[in-house]
């Protein structure tokens, strides 16, 4: 055969292929449920501890997220609380894992391997460059045809590469049938910029089956960064499986009778509501979860507010045998310096491009985590309130808020390089950019770091001194610290 002939031969192969390359369609319900599926509603039979709430919210920031959040679940791993059944750990007192970007990996590795995770992340993900892997897949001619195929891009030749390292074949089912925490990762939809998450109770909303998504998928979806990888597409049935909102969150449809600690929970059931039409919005195009919440915890907050505005309408909701809920949130972002106001050349496109969204995505972070520990002393002073011997509501019956305040102990965790002392420390952690791949030592250093800020936050110290806690020895402390 000549040479010629073998060249055409092999471009037709390719072709070939690429046109069987096709990406995975999410099924659609002909009903929906409330309390079916992987959801919140449907997993209260494996709370471990009723009088605890326990939610980790894991930040994007590639590789660097998913270090930090890992050292965070190392250090819940050693922290021992007594309860009703003795001393557990913290770590299997978590009910919520919300996962964002680089922290979804994390969170769908643990939801799906359990304990099990901290013999082989390191190896599997995090000391291991997925980052080279990704562009060889990318830059080999094999995969070309594929790329060009429509709906198929560079974010599902990511997520095959992240089945065949990580998640092996995984879907939601997996998760679905285990009983660790509730694993909720978020994307962002490219049209409206709306969160979207991947649980069932937003499948129900849109139609579909979320069992049968891979977890590699979701992972994708929200790790795919605009312009360096290309839009997840899912398929949307919104308005063909007779979807109804909860009972509780008719109550705030209506803007204008809305009590005003659930005005984001109304529009966020406004967003919502704009997919149940599948007959013009029948493909839904998703990018990193990062661009509508870098920090994974606004979908907290509604939930937090949505709590605090049915009690003061003296409503009953899910929360109210809680004791105390606990919020570990884990923000890895980073800004290194730059040198760009020292030259008159402006920056280059790409640059500017993540320099024009980062900035955006600091000041959301910051805000919502404000907003958080604002909650957390409001909470605070009107329980004092409340308690002290001088308070009588009969002298004053406008004092509906104190009367009817939560009566739960809210704790935020504030894990960031801002709160660390080591201003060295925190250079360094800082200036590690947001990549598929690491230095080894980075790794060690940010999981380290987890520990560090996590003992010596207030909120956690409140927590161990009010759930009579303590955190046993890290047995593989001194040997990242020797690697330093």
């Amino acid at each position: 055969m000549s040479c010629v002939r073998r060249v055409a031969l092999a471009h037709l192969m390719l072709l070939l292929l690429g046109a069987c390359a096709t990406r995975p369609v999410n099924a659609p319900i002909a009903e929906s449920s409330l309390t079916k599926g992987y959801q919140i509603l449907a997993r209260e039979q494996y709370f471990k501890d009723p009088d605890n709430l326990v939610v980790l919210a894991f930040s994007g920031g590639g590789m660097r997220a998913a270090a930090f959040s890992y050292g965070v679940l190392e250090t819940l791993r050693r922290t021992e609380i007594t309860g009703p059944k003795g001393k557990v750990r913290l770590l299997d007192e978590v009910n919520v894992i919300t996962g964002v970007s680089g922290g979804s990996f994390t969170a769908l590795a643990y939801g799906l391997y359990g304990d099990k995770l901290f013999d082989e992340y390191e190896r599997r993900f995090l000391k291991r460059d997925v980052q080279d892997e990704l562009i060889s897949r990318f830059l080999n001619p094999a995969n070309w045809p594929a790329l060009q195929s429509p709906g198929w891009g560079r974010s599902e030749l990511a997520a095959r590469l992240y089945d065949d390292i990580l998640f092996h074949g995984a879907t939601f089912a997996d998760l679905d049938r285990g009983r660790g925490p509730l694993i909720a990762i978020s994307a962002t939809d490219l049209s409206t910029g709306s969160r979207l998450i991947f649980d069932q109770s937003f499948f129900d909303v849109i139609c579909s089956n979320l069992d049968s998504v891979p977890l590699s998928r979701a992972a994708a979806a929200s790790s795919a960064v605009p312009v360096i990888l290309s839009p997840v597409t899912i398929n949307n049935y919104g308005g063909t499986c007779n979807y109804r909102l909860p009972a509780p969150a008719e109550l705030f449809t209506d803007s204008a009778t809305t009590p005003r600690p659930a005005a984001r929970t109304s529009r966020r059931l406004k967003e919502l509501a704009s997919y149940d039409d599948s007959v013009h919005r029948p493909y839904l195009h998703l990018v990193d979860g990062g661009l509508s919440d870098n920090l994974a915890v606004r979908g907290v907050l509604d939930i937090i507010e949505a709590f605090e505005a049915l009690h003061l309408l003296g409503q009953p909701t899910p929360l109210d045998h809680v004791r105390r809920i606990i919020l570990v949130v884990v923000d890895s972002f980073s800004s290194p310096k730059t040198t760009w106001d020292e030259s008159v050349e402006s920056p280059g496109s790409v640059q500017v491009l993540l320099k024009a969204t980062g900035v955006p995505i600091e000041k959301y972070s910051f805000e919502a985590m404000e907003i958080l520990k604002d909650t957390v002393a409001r909470w605070q002073m009107l329980r004092r309130i409340r308690d002290s011997s001088a308070f009588s509501a009969d002298k004053d019956p406008s004092l509906t808020e104190v009367v009817n305040a939560p009566d739960i102990g809210l704790y935020a965790i504030d894990v960031s390089f801002q709160a660390l002392s080591d201003r060295a420390e925190f250079d360094y952690l800082n200036d590690l950019p947001t990549s598929l791949k690491l230095p080894d030592a980075a790794i060690d250093r940010l999981r380290a770091a987890a520990g560090t800020i996590i003992l010596a936050s207030p909120d956690f110290q409140r927590l161990l001194r009010d759930a009579g806690a303590e955190v046993v020895a890290d047995p593989t402390a001194g040997d990242r610290s020797a690697r330093r």
